[in-house]
């Protein structure tokens, strides 16, 4: 149930990136964004920030554009990255809601809907309660290249991949939500040992330091992306 209210929690967030609050400036549509440049809402069209709804003022709150919608947003709710197609694929400032969108990541919250964006527990932390934890390379889209962190799916929230930039970081700079996911075998290529999460037309490619490591990490991320989250529930599904 957490999970079905996360995914409709995110789905809201995508139709009010897309849509969001009625302006005199014409929104996007969802195919458009990142692809077009969007029409800026003008500064002085707005006192609040478009997204948490916070007054802006001349020091501790000043106004930004995302680059994606063209919304006026506070530095706190425009403090991400996503490449942008209109502007070659280079990462450019964008708020939580078109980041959550271009990305297919989410941001997590805390308890009273405050935005956080990082996942405040620290790396050795949730790993020694966590369900699977390793050294990964994330490649980028080429399969060229790609970044090396510390990957943990927690125990106490199991359809969650948590990504941080080492294992002893205090913040993981990430997340996937692993619901509904496929997990793909990648045939050994070069000596790597490659993996995928692939959905719709989101697919992220993964490279293990063994095999032995990869089939760990398939096992336990195609558990999370069918929605088990005790073991009990699995030896269930495999029974008569």
């Amino acid at each position: 149930q957490d999970a079905i209210d996360r995914k409709e929690k995110r789905s809201e967030s995508f139709k009010t990136a897309v849509h969001g609050p009625e302006t005199d400036t014409p929104a996007l549509k969802a195919e458009e964004l990142g692809r077009r440049a969007p029409q800026w809402v003008r500064d002085n069209l707005v006192t609040m920030c478009m997204r948490c709804k916070e007054p802006f003022n001349a020091i501790t709150r000043r106004r930004h554009h995302c680059r994606a919608c063209g919304y006026v947003v506070c530095a706190r709710c425009s403090d991400y990255k996503a490449e942008l197609q209109y502007d070659g694929n280079r990462p450019n400032r964008v708020c939580q809601e078109c980041f959550i969108f271009l990305t297919g990541h989410t941001v997590l919250e805390d308890r009273e809907g405050k935005h956080k964006g990082i996942l405040e527990k620290g790396a050795a932390e949730v790993s020694s309660r966590s369900l699977v934890c390793s050294s990964l390379q994330l490649l980028d889209k080429n399969g060229k290249g790609g970044t090396w962190g510390w990957f943990v799916i927690p125990q106490d929230d199991p359809l969650v991949l948590y990504i941080y930039a080492a294992p002893q970081d205090v913040r993981a700079h990430t997340s996937i939500p692993l619901l509904g996911y496929q997990v793909r075998d990648v045939p050994q290529s070069e000596a790597r040992h490659l993996f995928q999460l692939a959905q719709s037309r989101q697919v992220f490619t993964f490279v293990a330091d063994s095999e032995e490591l990869k089939q760990r990490w398939m096992k336990a991320m195609a558990r999370s992306a069918a929605g088990i989250t005790h073991p009990e529930e699995e030896e269930e599904d495999a029974g008569p």
